[in-house]
């Protein structure tokens, strides 16, 4: 077996694993591990045991109404803002591109507070079109004429991005104290209000846009060779981008109005992806959408098991993402010119 397999063997082990490991842990209630295991049987109809003590208290509840959800919409969070970032670094070909610095999570921060406070459209509507918004005024206020500088798309992302996060602090400054502590906590990563709705609700426009990354994951190839190479070979390389930008925005739309603003997290895995895979993008797809999920599911069980209250998953994103991100970057020497 190549070491090459042996890695991409690991993408589907690892995952699988910690979606386990995860009904593990719980500041509710500890379960065993054999526990657990004639509890998934005897959901399944496989365990003929003593059904009346794996019965007993109110751990199916917390295992299956409270544990599962929220692992399960933990992951598709982490797939999808990490997918999100690898793409929009490789149409870009900067490793500083994510999708806060183009907008789309302060966007589609702002359409869901709004949607909060005045619901009039719901979060998950508001969140994409204000999403969408944000990414057309960063390309407007980047465009010069015919030609787009990847420089100016970025710099004008962080003044749009700056100019929603103003808007969404106005909105913290007019709401009412009770909606007010729930938009504060929401900006900041809320995963401890997971639900099967909202795993529902995210699942359809997160899975869709995840099939679309992987069914055009070679073409990425192709941009990043450059435009004219794209163009020799067949492909338009304008229609691809808007194509992909629409479904990055989408799946960040999606993860945000679910759970609201994970910072630093769709800049981080994909570098980590790289560093493991390297440039090839027909395998970094995959690569962000199980290192992704594992390791925003990983970050949720640290958070869970360390503290017996919640902190908000943003915080220790950005308190484990950072020195990890540092970290690899002087070991493995990230080429920031690339």
């Amino acid at each position: 077996m190549t070491h090459q397999l042996k890695k991409l063997l690991l993408l589907i082990i690892v995952p699988l694993f910690l979606l386990f490991f995860s009904l593990l842990i719980g500041s509710s209630q500890n379960i065993g591990f054999v526990e657990l295991c004639q509890r998934i049987g005897l959901e399944l109809g496989f365990y003929k045991g003593d059904q009346g003590f794996l019965l007993m208290h109110n751990m199916d509840t917390i295992l299956w109404q409270v544990r599962l959800p929220r692992i399960l919409l933990t992951f598709m969070v982490g797939a999808a803002l990490a997918s999100s970032g690898g793409i929009l670094q490789a149409i870009f070909r900067n490793p500083i591109v994510d999708p806060f610095t183009l907008g789309i999570s302060s966007g589609s921060a702002f359409g869901a507070a709004l949607a909060m406070l005045f619901p009039i459209l719901s979060v998950n509507v508001s969140a994409f079109l204000f999403g969408v918004c944000a990414v057309g005024l960063t390309y407007f206020v980047s465009s010069a004429g015919l030609k787009t500088s990847i420089i100016g798309m970025v710099l004008a992302g962080m003044v749009i991005s700056g100019v929603f996060t103003a808007m969404l602090t106005l909105l913290q400054y007019i709401s009412d104290p009770y909606k007010l502590q729930a938009i504060v906590q929401w900006t900041m990563g809320n995963l401890h209000t997971a639900s099967w709705l909202k795993v529902q609700n995210a699942f359809l426009p997160i899975a869709i846009g995840l099939i679309v990354l992987i069914l055009l994951r070679w073409k990425l190839n192709l941009l990043a060779l450059g435009d004219q190479e794209a163009i020799a070979v067949g492909v338009n390389p304008k229609i691809l981008k808007l194509l992909l930008i629409a479904v990055a925005t989408m799946i960040t739309a999606s993860a945000v109005a679910a759970v609201g603003v994970i910072s630093l997290f769709g800049l981080i895995v994909p570098h980590i992806s790289r560093m493991i895979f390297g440039p090839n993008n027909n395998i970094v797809v995959w690569a962000n959408i199980s290192i992704g999920g594992s390791f925003l599911l990983l970050i949720d069980d640290f958070s869970r098991a360390v503290m017996p209250f919640e902190i908000p998953i943003g915080v220790f994103t950005m308190i484990i993402g950072a020195p990890l991100f540092i970290y690899l970057m002087r070991r493995n020497e990230i080429n920031w010119n690339s």
